[in-house]
Order: C-alpha cells, then structure tokens, then sequence
C-alpha cells in the first residue's frame, strides 16, 4: 500500500477556502471562451497560504491554454503571460501571490501533474482547483462545485520507483461580509427572460423555504443525537439555537391566556405591526428631511436673489422721462436762448431774496 507522510500531513491539516469572488470569474471565464463546447479552462489562483492551516484563494486570472482533445498530453499554456500578471497582481496587492491553479474539468485528466509541475515554478506547493461549472441538474453527487488536489510523492512499499499523484483534500466556500451582499445583489440582477417575474418570485420563495426546511431538519438531527447520547453537548450551538428561538413569535402565550385557538395569530399580527411601525417611521424620518432640504433649498435662492443691486429712484425717473424731440429743442432755444432756463431760475430766487428783505 502507498503511503506518504506529505500525503498524510495534507490530508488531516489543510483546508482550502475558496472565496465568491473566484468562482465568479471562473464561470465568467468558462462562459467567454468555452461556452457550448466541452473544452476547459485554466487560470491561476491568488491568495494566502496559510501554512497548517490550509490556504485562503481569494482572487484569480485567466490563463491562455489550449489542448489536443484527442491526445490529452498535447496541450500549450503561456508561460510569459503568467509572469507578467502575477507581477502586474504583486503591484496592485502584495499580500495575494501565486497558491495554485484551476481547470473546469470536470475530472482530473492525464495532463495535470505535467500542468502541476509548470505553476511549481511560481509556487512550491500549488493547488489544484476543479471547478464544476457545470448547472446542479448536471452534476452528480451535489455538494459545493470545487475539489482541491495536491500532487504529492508516493512511495512504494515493494522498493519501486516513487510517483506523483494527486491527493484529494477538503475545499469550502467562504464569503466576508461585503462579499456576501455583492453577490446577493448579483443573483437580485440576475433574471431569466423567458420566465415571468410571478414565477420567479414563487419559484425563489419554494427554494428558500426548501432551504428553511433542510436546515430545520439538521437541528432536528442534531438535538436528537445529543439527547441519545451520540454527540457531546456544544454549548456554543445551543447558545445560538436558543437566539433564534427566542426571535419566533410565541404562539402558546396567546392561547394560554384564554384567546383560544384564534389567538395563535395575534403574536404575528404584533410583530408584523412591529416592522411596519418602523417602515412608517423610516419613511416620516425621510420626508422630514426632504422638506427641510427643499426649505434651506428655497432660502438660499432668495438670499441670492436680493443680493443683486437695485436700480435708484432717479434712475428709474431718468429712464421714464420722455426724450424731446428736435422741434422742442428748436423752440425752447428760440425762447429763452440756451441760458433761459438759468436766468428764469436766478431771477425767481432774486424776487424771493427781495421779499424777504422788505
């Protein structure tokens, strides 16, 4: 029997977490450049390797590769343009290098331990990811799309030569927070045009409460194995099971205080008028704030508006005065001259000058 201490050392200690966001551009990959045909894709993974304690794959690139489909062995993948994206990726963020590779498989094939020993050039201990890209009614077994492998030594018990061979370790999918609404916010975007938006709505509605009820069945399975005996008690999930029954409406409350069968639905009617008393809240706050705005909005034009100068009086009395024309000029001077005016102005303030003396 083959047995290895690498191969042991790998299989009872590493983990490889893979994040979202990679699966994300492998679909993308797989989509753009095999779509309809069975060819696969490579690309390289990004991330941290984090010694015992597996590796964290939180980005990817596409790799250029092309192979025979009738001889396996036959096959071309750009080594330079690997080099020049890893250090492209090294600039924008030091802390994701090179940790392994991927191939959308399905299955491992005849050329990944020759592919393996390429990437071994950027990484002394690469990973190989298989992503299944494949839709869940095509793919046997269920489960999470991804199988993680490392190419190990195997040592021979009959003293033959050593080979290389893949070793199957655990995978899992993890998501950090901003990266878990990203993607609820893509699969919100994501609609199918050929199915109506009442179908969709009832068709994701049954997935969620098929979801509900599979996770619902796993408590079950759970508490029942704690009280025969079969699972130790982990007060930590007993801790979060009790939240989440505390956050339930209390059905028997109602009952027993003598409202009969038809106060089950009081305490849902409660916590409804709960949510929506903060939605209507929610919503006087946002109108509130609208009005004030439009006020400061109103007040500021009007303090720029009588910012502006106004025209003087006499401006305006100049500008109503009526122009005269040539025949008046003509006969005005002919009157009193140019000075007729002056003279008749000086003369009335002399008579005015007289009167006072006497």
């Amino acid at each position: 029997m083959a047995t290895t201490e690498a191969l042991v050392t790998f299989t009872t200690s590493a983990n490889v977490v893979v994040h979202p966001l990679v699966l994300l551009s492998i679909q993308d990959h797989a989509a753009r450049a095999a779509k309809g045909t069975k060819k696969r894709v490579v690309g390289i993974l990004l991330g941290q390797d984090l010694g015992s304690k597996g590796i964290n794959v939180a980005n990817s690139f596409a790799v250029p590769f092309e192979e025979d489909e009738k001889d396996p062995r036959t096959w071309f993948m750009d080594h330079d343009y690997i080099s020049t994206m890893n250090d492209m990726f090294k600039k924008v963020n030091a802390r994701e290098k090179l940790v392994g590779w991927y191939h959308t498989g399905p299955r491992l094939r005849a050329s990944d331990l020759e592919i393996n020993e390429v990437i071994k050039r950027y990484a002394s201990k690469p990973v190989m990811v298989i992503v299944d890209v494949r839709p869940n009614n095509e793919r046997t077994g269920g489960g999470i799309p991804t199988d993680a492998y490392f190419a190990v030594e195997e040592i021979k018990d009959d003293g033959t030569a050593t080979q290389k061979t893949f070793v199957h370790v655990p995978s899992s999918i993890e998501a950090e927070e901003a990266e878990e609404i990203g993607v609820e916010h893509l699969l919100r975007d994501v609609k199918n045009l050929s199915v109506g938006t009442l179908s969709s709505r009832v068709s994701d509605q049954l997935s969620s409460l098929r979801g509900l009820q599979s996770r619902l069945t796993e408590v079950k399975e759970y508490l029942e194995s704690v009280v025969s005996g079969a699972l130790p008690v982990n007060h930590q999930i007993v801790y979060n099971l009790q939240d989440i029954f505390n956050l339930l409406p209390n059905l028997d409350a109602a009952e027993h205080a003598g409202e009969g069968a038809k106060g089950a639905k009081r305490p849902f009617t409660v916590a409804t008028n709960d949510q929506l008393l903060v939605m209507y809240l929610s919503s006087l706050i946002r109108t509130v704030i609208a009005l004030h705005d439009l006020v400061l909005n109103k007040q500021a034009g009007a303090v720029e508006g009588n910012g502006e100068e106004e025209p003087s009086e006499e401006k305006k009395e100049d500008d109503k005065a009526p122009e005269m024309s040539g025949k008046d000029k003509a006969a005005a001077w002919f009157a009193g001259g140019p000075d007729g005016d002056k003279k008749k102005d000086e003369g009335e303030k002399k008579d005015d000058g007289d009167k006072k003396g006497h």
